[in-house]
């Protein structure tokens, strides 16, 4: 939890500074197809190649999970910073919890009084956290991507709940993310992310960036939210949400200079209080 709290706020500077000069989703795919990759090769290092066997409903699990977290959940947040500031996504982020109760209330499950008055207090909070896509101070479209991804990355947390995943979680997590990062190439590709791309020109500190979105934000930290999900309560892994987004958004002002304007002030108080109240009120239950 430690990791996915610290780790992860800081991966929306990190993407950030990497979109700078590096096409998104070409970004995505090569962090995650990569960071899979030495996944993979550690697994049979240390566990023997018999770890990587699964069976082919679970390699499928594996497969959709990852393009819903990775390729949905992930790449659209990638594609959306390059418009919207790395704090900002954070935030909107933050509302994974309150899509997971929705999901959670269309399989049957009914959430109390509490936890779905904690949702409503979330919608408020999005409500004024898109003002700066509204008033022209950011793209609308960026907003309404991380709001998309968001969802996305609730059904992949969701999913991986309820699928037959690899008993291994870290096999799970190295298909996961291989196949979301494939997804993401695939998409850079179909959208002539490649054309003009001059690696000469890519800026060092994106290049510092990317290889620490390999190494710490997918190889560490992508890896121990695969085994939390499959080991922990999704309502105690579902707190990350309201951490990360303090991280994210005190890293983006101090190293980025973001503006902390008042509609991410005050509706990330708003949307952190929200999560607060969903996850503390799911752990009581």
């Amino acid at each position: 939890m430690a990791i996915v709290y610290v780790v992860w706020g800081s991966t929306y500077l990190g993407i950030r500074i990497v979109v700078e000069t590096i096409p998104p989703f070409l970004s995505a795919g090569a962090r995650f197809i990569t960071a899979g990759l030495l996944l993979t090769a550690l697994v049979a290092w240390r566990q023997g190649p018999a770890a990587l066997k699964v069976t082919r409903a679970q390699l499928g699990s594996a497969v959709l999970v990852g393009l819903l977290l990775l390729l949905g959940g992930n790449a659209l947040v990638v594609l959306a910073e390059t418009s919207v500031p790395s704090g900002l996504a954070a935030l909107l982020i933050a509302a994974v919890p309150m899509w997971v109760v929705l999901l959670r209330a269309g399989s049957g499950d009914r959430p109390s009084p509490r936890t779905l008055g904690g949702v409503l207090l979330g919608v408020a909070g999005l409500a004024v956290l898109t003002v700066p896509g509204i008033s022209g101070s950011v793209r609308l479209s960026g907003v309404l991507l991380v709001l998309g991804a968001s969802g996305l990355w609730s059904m992949g947390s969701f999913s991986a709940s309820k699928l037959p995943m690899p008993a291994n979680p870290f096999t799970a997590s190295a298909y996961e993310m291989v196949a979301g990062g494939l997804g993401a190439l695939l998409v850079g590709l179909v959208r002539g992310e490649q054309r003009g791309l001059d690696l000469a020109a890519v800026s060092t500190r994106s290049w510092v960036a990317l290889g620490a979105l390999v190494l710490i934000g997918s190889l560490v930290a992508f890896t121990a939210y695969a085994w939390l999900l499959q080991s922990a309560p999704l309502s105690l892994v579902a707190t990350y949400a309201y951490v990360n987004p303090v991280v994210a958004v005190l890293l983006g002002a101090l190293i980025l200079d973001e503006a902390l304007t008042w509609p991410i002030l005050a509706g990330g108080t708003i949307v952190v209080a929200a999560v607060g109240v969903i996850v503390s009120t799911e752990r009581k239950q």
